[in-house]
């Protein structure tokens, strides 16, 4: 088995994870001085980080350097979809599932082959 084909993207579930709630979590908390909100975005960032880092090292080779962005994509994409409905209480809209059908077009045609 190709763990590669494994790790890559569970660790780029991990970080977009962290990193939607980086962007977004304090909106919860707009009693917070801005300050406090980018300190405690960046907190969160450097964890993000310790999953993106080697999801694209470990990723790159099996899968190329557009791959793995449109990937990071789509994962965000998802990520934020269940974010907004769970933590921010939106909903979704058909714009929305337009819009995730436009990325798995391009998921679609990053993994075709070149030739």
């Amino acid at each position: 088995m190709n763990w590669v084909l494994i790790w890559t993207p569970l660790l780029l579930v991990g970080s977009n994870i962290l990193m939607t709630f980086a962007w977004y979590g304090h909106l919860k908390q707009p009693s917070w001085p801005l300050w406090l909100a980018i300190l405690a975005s960046w907190g969160i960032a450097f964890f993000e980080y310790c999953l993106a880092v080697p999801a694209n090292r470990i990723g790159y080779g099996t899968f190329t350097g557009q791959q793995l962005k449109i990937m990071q994509e789509v994962i965000t994409l998802s990520v934020f979809a269940a974010f907004s409905v769970w933590f921010l209480g939106e909903p979704l809209r058909w714009t929305y599932f337009a819009a995730m059908a436009c990325l798995l077009g391009a998921v679609f045609f990053i993994f075709l082959p070149a030739e």
